[in-house]
């Protein structure tokens, strides 16, 4: 089992910026991928960007590129995501998960384990 929790959402201006964290317990994440997936207002799922937790490959959404981050410090066991420049869609509550492999991180049903979600609300 992996522990996930996630924290520092929030509310942001558009063309701020936020920082999520997410902190994984449980068990060694060396063959883990550590995903950010956000949920819109009646939308489904999106894969926002994903890391191999062993190589530190960076996987996103064009949606997000340029202007998210996703890193890991491995003495922490946590997984950040930067967001800058934020619009008002991004809009979402903002998942941090974890899978076991690195196949098709961008496969949002792939993911085993989840934490509660973070709230971000971007105000235009």
């Amino acid at each position: 089992q992996v522990q996930l929790v996630e924290s520092g959402g929030g509310l942001a201006q558009a063309g701020g910026s936020l920082r999520l964290s997410c902190v994984a317990t449980g068990r060694t994440l060396t063959s883990y991928t550590l995903a950010w997936i956000r949920q819109r207002p009646g939308k489904e799922r999106e894969f926002v960007s994903a890391i191999l937790w062993h190589t530190a490959l960076t996987f996103y959404n064009y949606s997000v590129m340029g202007r998210f981050t996703i890193s890991r410090d491995g003495a922490k066991n946590t997984v950040y995501l930067q967001m800058n420049n934020l619009r008002p869609e991004d809009t979402a509550v903002y998942y941090c998960a974890a899978r076991l492999g690195s196949q098709r991180p961008e496969a949002v049903d792939e993911y085993e384990y989840w934490g509660q979600g973070t709230h971000v609300t971007v105000s235009s």
